[in-house]
């Protein structure tokens, strides 16, 4: 369990650290916000509330973090073979800032919210923020692993990739590969070795590119680009193609993008069709009124029901 796991093998250095969020911010509705908090590396406990993960710092330093809701704001228990510096403790919660998204300003969004009824429970409710990896690279593997196959086949992917090139320090716990590493990987280790299948030459060329310094995908997250220069410029991506890119665009901040597939477009047709069947020109004229932030808006109405039961308003 994430709440209970045991201390890593060869991690004699712990420390404690708190994070303030801003005003109204829901740590447990962000870090359950999709699907990411159940992809190594990260990995989440529903019953505690808690959300792990293993950073890898900018000098090659590996930490095991793990990370709950407390009075003052968010607690983080950091564990690593390696004394922590300041500069260690200040790259730590960089990262956790990053992948909570604590630093957007979302009030354009709950202000537009507040506007209609039947969204006023999204200020309530702290949701919105979505989680995210620390870096855009990792976001944009996943989102290839999760292009037309199941969620069970994405998990099995992504697991497999972190465990093939990875770093760890206890066989147990793995940081997500960086690009050089991923890129060592030949087109037939990823196919069969981490079941990629056909995308394994995409996810090989992605890590290319961007050990190469040929793709500055780091750069999508504060792009000066307006949201269409910037779909152009994600497409030339291979293996990303309008639902990838459009959950990418949400993932750096931009939520113009319905980000359509199988699983949202029947919850559409259960919400608000009767289960009736409808074209996505329909879906998309459904959510134009919310302007640049219709795609936040469509996602959180779509996944209402995973937090229903448990955050009652």
């Amino acid at each position: 369990m994430a709440g209970s796991s045991p201390v890593p093998a060869g991690s004699p250095h712990h420390i404690r650290l708190t994070l303030a969020p801003p005003p109204g911010f829901n740590f447990w509705r962000t870090a359950f916000s999709h699907g990411w908090c159940a992809l190594p590396p990260f990995i989440h406990d529903p019953a505690t509330e808690t959300l792990e993960r293993t950073l890898e710092l900018p000098d090659g330093m590996l930490v095991h973090t793990e990370l709950r809701a407390a009075p003052k704001g968010i607690s983080v228990s950091a564990r690593s073979s390696t004394p922590f510096t300041a500069s260690a403790r200040r790259a730590i919660l960089g990262q956790i800032r990053t992948c909570l998204r604590l630093d957007e300003n979302l009030e354009g969004f709950y202000g537009e919210a507040d506007r209609h009824p039947r969204y006023r429970w999204i200020r309530k409710a702290g949701a919105g923020r979505m989680l995210r990896a620390p870096t855009a690279f990792e976001d944009a593997v996943k989102i290839i692993c999760t292009t037309n196959c199941t969620w069970a086949l994405t998990t099995i992917m992504v697991t497999n990739l972190v465990r093939a090139a990875g770093r760890t320090t206890d066989g147990v716990r793995y940081a997500f590969p960086a690009p050089e590493a991923l890129a060592s990987l030949s087109e037939r280790d990823l196919r069969l070795r981490c079941t990629t299948g056909y995308r394994a030459p995409y996810i090989r060329e992605l890590a290319r590119r961007v050990a190469s310094g040929e793709l500055t995908i780091e750069g999508w997250r504060s792009s000066p680009l307006t949201t269409e220069e910037l779909d152009r410029e994600m497409r030339n991506v291979k293996g990303m193609g309008p639902y990838a890119v459009g959950n990418m665009l949400r993932l750096v901040g931009r939520c113009d993008s319905l980000a359509l597939d199988t699983w949202v477009r029947g919850q559409f047709f259960r919400i608000h069709k009767k289960g009736r069947r409808v074209s996505d020109a329909v879906i998309q004229r459904h959510y134009a009124p919310y302007g640049s932030w219709r795609g936040l808006f469509f996602w959180l109405e779509m996944t209402r029901a995973w937090h229903d039961g448990k955050f009652k308003l």
